[in-house]
């Protein structure tokens, strides 16, 4: 369909099921930032906005993507180290020199390849991030910052490495903060829509860029990020989107007046814009499953921009990945799931074997994550005590042990399935043995392979 300039009209969008099957996706923080690389240790922000104080984390932001403002904060430990190592004199804008020369060095295939190897369905790339720094050769420059940008086509050159692999290319840009035109320090959270960007000239600008990265590259997700100037036309940009990506999809984040801004309990949910498709809380999950679709973003650290502070220690363990990827598609929820780049494109080691450690075990278990919808109930537990999480396709239940059993019979609790019903453990052949045992349902498993969790399809279990 054509879909007129107007909110209402938007609004008729339904999420295409590209976006319901995907599940995975993996979000890439790189710019400026990458080059200096550094944040100090403060945990999650999903557990800091949850402890409701949130007076030092813009001091002491853990997100090292946020390191030109922590850095306005003479007494930040950002501003004591990067005074240490680049001096007092050294202006964050000159970071562009180093992180243009690293770049010649970047081999854009051989990061699709790696999200590929992962089974990722998307990626997401931030084409430019709070401080203005374009990941592209804009035909509109920044009025305030001469060549403010990569040299290298950047969102070009990784969308179609990233469409070799039959992945799809979405793209964030933030489309209210800009520190280049705002350079007001934020002090705390109450500050943070009080900086975004409301001239005319901005407003102009920001929607010139939107226009052009879908002119360009047709992403298949405008990923904005924070809020959007107050006098932009949504109606009308978002339609100009659909009508150029009709599968495409737009995020929650488009945020235009403080009536749009409310939070979801004491999750970190960024208050919602006049029209989305899906939302998008920040280092938080759901405990039911959710009517409307949902995206965890998050690192696999405490920061999105690459941080050479963060050791293994600071990532999240093999068996917490899996178990919160199981967890959030359980819920109705795709994982963004962000790797920060060093400023030449390399994954850091750590980051990648916690991405590989994910694609290995949806080799196996795939079947139980991909094209699924969420059950009747997203968890459950077997009598031994061990959580479990159930996904559906078809006429198949797949449930997910989160952990190994010690024995080798379980019974999952309160499950039913009819006679006919067949059950087999992915990734083996065999039928599994299986009795009704009251509510519960008893399989016997065979010997299982060394894993952080295991799939099991119950197929024939009806619509």
């Amino acid at each position: 369909m054509t879909y007129q300039p107007t909110l209402e009209s938007v609004r008729t969008h339904e999420v295409p099921e590209w976006y319901h099957n995907a599940k995975l996706g993996i979000f890439i923080h790189w710019g400026l930032y990458s080059v200096p690389a550094w944040a100090p240790h403060g945990g999650d922000i999903g557990e800091v906005f949850e402890s409701g104080d949130m007076s030092q984390w813009f001091r002491l932001n853990s997100y090292a993507e946020w390191y030109l403002n922590t850095l306005k904060f003479e007494d930040s430990p950002t501003r004591e180290w990067h005074n240490k190592h680049y001096g007092a004199g050294f202006d964050y804008d000159d970071f562009a020199a180093g992180f243009n020369s690293a770049l010649r060095r970047w081999q854009p295939d051989d990061m699709a390849s790696l999200f590929s190897e992962v089974n990722a369905r998307y990626v997401v790339l931030t084409t430019k991030h709070h401080d203005g720094f374009t990941l592209w050769p804009s035909d509109i420059p920044c009025p305030h910052k001469p060549r403010y940008h990569t040299m290298r086509d950047v969102v070009g050159e990784l969308t179609d490495a990233v469409r070799d692999q039959g992945m799809k290319m979405a793209l964030y840009y933030s489309g209210g903060l800009d520190w280049a035109f705002n350079e007001a320090r934020i002090n705390d959270a109450n500050d943070v829509f009080g900086t975004i960007v409301q001239t005319p000239e901005f407003v102009e600008y920001s929607v010139a860029h939107w226009k052009e990265l879908i002119d360009r590259y047709q992403p298949s997700i405008m990923w904005n990020d924070i809020g959007y100037p107050a006098a932009a036309d949504l109606g009308e940009l978002f339609a100009y989107y659909y009508n150029s990506v009709p599968e495409g999809l737009i995020n929650d984040r488009f945020t235009q007046s403080r009536e749009q801004r409310r939070k979801a309990g004491k999750k970190l949910l960024v208050p919602h814009g006049p029209h989305f498709d899906y939302i998008t809380p920040e280092y938080a999950t759901f405990d039911e499953i959710q009517d409307v679709k949902w995206e965890c973003c998050r690192g696999i650290g405490h920061s999105f921009g690459y941080n050479r502070n963060e050791g293994d220690e600071q990532l999240l363990a093999e068996d917490e990945l899996i178990h919160m990827f199981v967890d959030i598609v359980s819920k109705n929820g795709n994982l963004l799931l962000n790797v920060g780049p060093m400023a030449d494109g390399t994954i850091p080691d750590n980051q990648a074997e916690r991405l590989r450690s994910l694609g290995r075990w949806l080799d196996r278990n795939g079947a139980a994550i991909f094209d699924t919808r969420p059950w009747t109930r997203a968890d459950g537990s077997t009598t031994q005590g061990l959580d479990v999480r159930f996904t559906a396709a078809d006429d198949a239940l797949y449930v997910t042990l989160l952990g190994t059993p010690a024995e080798r019979e379980i019974a999952i609790e309160g499950l039913s399935a009819p006679a006919e019903a067949t059950a087999r453990l992915l990734g083996r052949d065999a039928d599994l043995a299986w009795r009704q045992d009251g509510s519960d349902l008893r399989l016997t498993l065979p010997d299982l392979p060394q894993s952080h969790a295991h799939s099991l399809k119950i197929s024939g279990m009806g619509d």
